[in-house]
């Protein structure tokens, strides 16, 4: 993870929403040859405490010396951002990108637990492809699913810790970043486009978990509320952001002075 704070302000729920959203990563742990690293599919809990995905028996991990401290590192879009693109002076080629990491601890989840996670993990992805009707293991004929299932098992990763890093020029002024954002777009390549989505879209996402922690103890039924994010909402501690919102929803609802 990266040690600058500018790119380390997102929330542990942002992050949990992040790696939920992409459900697919590097599982990595210590070897006795050395690391060992798997690219998988994986389900993450309501609360975010646990991780559920399944290896083939084979895999050098499933066989490993289990349970043991595990990682998984889930990667965004990334993209190379040039120092030409900023528009101002003395600055330095660097690569923007969104990831983050699920620290803990390994270990093997019970044989008959393998059906479930499986039909799980299709029916949370299969979901996002609406209007398709989903897929489902049912559709199967007799038999051929357990044959399949056969070959692989049932792991589960207790999470202990979440980091994560959003290097997205937090730390050039909003002009900056526009200029840099708005040329990742116009190259029209996909990487670099879905990165500038997230430059954008990153202070609609805190605004958006801000309103989640505060209207329920603030905000009153019956009333719309539109909130613009200011420049420096992406780079602002999220607690200030929480606390503004708090006081201007308080403010909002006094009574008028007589």
């Amino acid at each position: 993870m990266h040690t600058n704070p500018a790119f380390r302000s997102a929330t542990e729920a942002e992050n949990l929403a992040f790696a939920r959203s992409r459900g697919f990563g590097i599982l990595m742990v210590n070897g006795t040859e050395g690391p060992l690293a798997s690219h998988i599919p994986f389900l993450l809990s309501g609360d975010g405490r646990t991780a559920e995905l399944h290896l083939t028996r084979s895999n050098p991990i499933a066989r490993a010396a289990l349970p043991m401290p595990a990682a998984i590192a889930v990667s965004g879009p990334d993209a190379y951002v040039s120092p030409d693109w900023y528009g101002a002076e003395d600055q330095v080629p660097t690569w923007n990108y969104v990831a983050v990491h699920l620290r803990g601890t390994l270990a093997p989840m019970d044989i008959e637990a393998m059906r479930g996670h499986v039909d799980a993990l299709s029916a949370e992805h299969d979901a996002r492809l609406l209007p398709k009707m989903p897929w489902v293991s049912t559709k199967m004929a007799d038999g051929v699913m357990q044959r399949m299932m056969r070959m692989i098992l049932p792991f589960r990763l207790t999470i202990t810790a979440v980091d994560g890093t959003w290097k997205l020029n937090q730390n050039k002024t909003d002009a900056v970043r526009a200029r840099a954002a708005g040329t990742l777009v116009s190259l029209n390549v996909a990487p670099a486009t879905r990165t500038r989505s997230v430059m954008r879209n990153r202070a609609r996402r805190r605004l958006k978990e801000a309103v989640r922690i505060v209207a329920p103890g603030h905000a009153v039924p019956g009333y719309d509320y539109v909130l613009i994010a200011r420049a420096g909402t992406v780079q602002r501690r999220f607690t200030e952001i929480t606390k503004d919102l708090e006081r201007a929803l308080t403010k909002v609802h006094q009574a008028p002075r007589p």
